[in-house]
């Protein structure tokens, strides 16, 4: 075994380590915030069902259609609640690991996208609740035929609402995918504005995909990608820099002969 490979498989090893380090810690910190979250579950979901109480009919309720559904869905949402107050420690942890391979302008680029993706997530999340689940619950309450009460399962509630949270909070990151793909050379904005109409039916089949199989969250989903993606288009004008790419490729490559 020559030292290359000696060197090769010593810093592999560092990596792995690395990684592993990083994944405890952002491990370590959603349970530590799950843990101080737990005492106020139910109260927490409370806050989750007000949406869909809100729009039902008087004297309608949420329904357990499980024994243990009381105790173990308020904590479930706990859990879900801490992962999203972990998230900008969590993206910090990926741009750590990260941050040895990147240029000096790319590490100055990291901070801004880490505040900005993180402030998009939670206004995604902020708009499907203030915005969709209104819609979305005074549409299907009123569309229940006569005779029939609206009782959702607490659990299946749970389920509906988190994926669309995640949903929405994912989408609204669409402006920061776009300026990483322009600012990495990948396309560019005069391309990608070519590609607007296949965007905007992009948008409708992410909407489809990632949202339930109701017109108005998928079109609710569909519409702000389709604007935050614009946003992104524009934005991303600024962060075209070829030349100091290659300048830092030529200083790189003459700092290794």
């Amino acid at each position: 075994m020559n030292d290359k490979t000696v060197i090769g498989e010593g810093t592999l090893v560092s990596h792995l380590l690395e990684l592993r380090d990083r994944l405890l810690r952002a491990i370590l910190a959603v349970i530590v915030i799950f843990v101080c979250l737990a005492p106020f579950a139910n109260e927490l979901y409370v806050l989750l069902a007000d949406p869909l109480m809100s729009a039902l009919p008087e004297g309608n309720s949420m329904i357990s259609t499980e024994p243990h559904g009381p105790f173990f869905v308020p904590f479930k949402f706990a859990f879900a609640c801490a992962f999203a107050i972990a998230v900008p420690y969590l993206l910090y942890q990926m741009w750590a690991f990260v941050a040895p391979g990147l240029y000096t302008h790319e590490k100055r680029l990291v901070m801004p996208i880490l505040v900005s993706s993180s402030m998009l997530f939670y206004l995604g999340i902020v708009f499907a609740y203030f915005v969709v689940f209104p819609i979305v619950f005074s549409f299907f309450a009123n569309s229940a035929p006569d005779g029939v009460q609206v009782m959702t399962d607490i659990n299946a509630y749970f389920g509906f609402v988190v994926k669309l949270f995640f949903a929405f909070g994912l989408a609204f990151e669409v402006p920061i995918a776009t300026i990483i793909l322009v600012r990495l050379g990948v396309t560019t904005p005069e391309s990608l504005a070519t590609k607007r109409p296949y965007i905007i039916i992009g948008a409708f089949v992410v909407g489809m995909l990632m949202t339930p199989p109701d017109i108005f969250s998928q079109t609710l989903l569909a519409v702000p990608v389709w604007l935050l993606f614009e946003v992104g288009l524009y934005f991303s004008k600024y962060f075209v820099k070829p030349d100091e790419d290659e300048e830092e490729n030529k200083e790189l490559a003459a700092s290794e002969d």
